[in-house]
């Protein structure tokens, strides 16, 4: 499986706003983005032009490391995304958030979309009662997912439910006493942790 091996923090700062991606780092004073919120390398002060081609790059891209997805798999599910009826970038996002790894992080039985890959990769997790070890799988409404009952008692899934609070999510119920939640709606393209202009990546793949 593709990823990205290299430091998290220095991807929040390469598109100039916290991304999250290391769970409670982040909002701690340890966030590297803190005390250099400018992008790496030796010209990350500089001053650059922002075109709108650069605008709609950038916008790609933190969608891109917000998920963990490589650029082959982003670019499918933009045409996936057109295929269906509806708004384009509305899709995309909806797609996007019905990723297994995705809904564990919302649900907040991991502090991160890594951690969360990592956890159903080792299998941990079960939809409607069936191990899933795949972190791209998608959610449909009336799923169940839930933590093995050889798995409850992981320092790092208890961690994670008792220590890390998450924004709840209007289209899941989470029930923390069980580790498990139910997916009752499709996911919207609203309500998302971290602010993604949908249109710009639309106009980008456009073009």
């Amino acid at each position: 499986m593709a990823r990205n091996t290299g430091p998290s923090c220095k991807l929040c700062r390469r598109e100039k706003t916290k991304l999250f991606l290391k769970g409670e780092r982040c909002i701690t004073d340890r966030c590297s983005f803190e005390r250099r919120s400018y992008p790496p390398g030796e010209h990350g002060r500089r001053r650059v032009k922002e075109s709108d081609y650069l605008l709609q790059i950038r916008e790609k891209q933190k969608a891109r490391r917000v998920y963990g997805i490589m650029e082959r798999q982003f670019r499918k599910y933009y045409k996936q995304a057109l295929r269906e009826k509806g708004r384009t970038g509305e899709n995309l996002l909806r797609i996007l958030e019905s990723r297994l790894d995705n809904v564990l992080y919302r649900s907040g039985f991991a502090v991160s979309r890594k951690q969360a890959r990592q956890l159903i990769s080792h299998g941990h997790f079960t939809v409607n009662g069936r191990k899933v070890d795949i972190p791209s799988y998608q959610v449909k409404p009336q799923d169940v997912i839930a933590v093995k009952e050889s798995s409850r008692n992981l320092d790092v899934i208890k961690g994670a439910v008792q220590g890390y609070q998450r924004e709840p999510v209007p289209w899941l119920e989470v029930d923390k006493k069980n580790i498990s939640a139910s997916v009752l709606d499709r996911p919207a393209g609203e309500g998302l942790d971290i602010s993604i202009r949908d249109e710009m990546i639309v106009e980008l793949y456009s073009r």
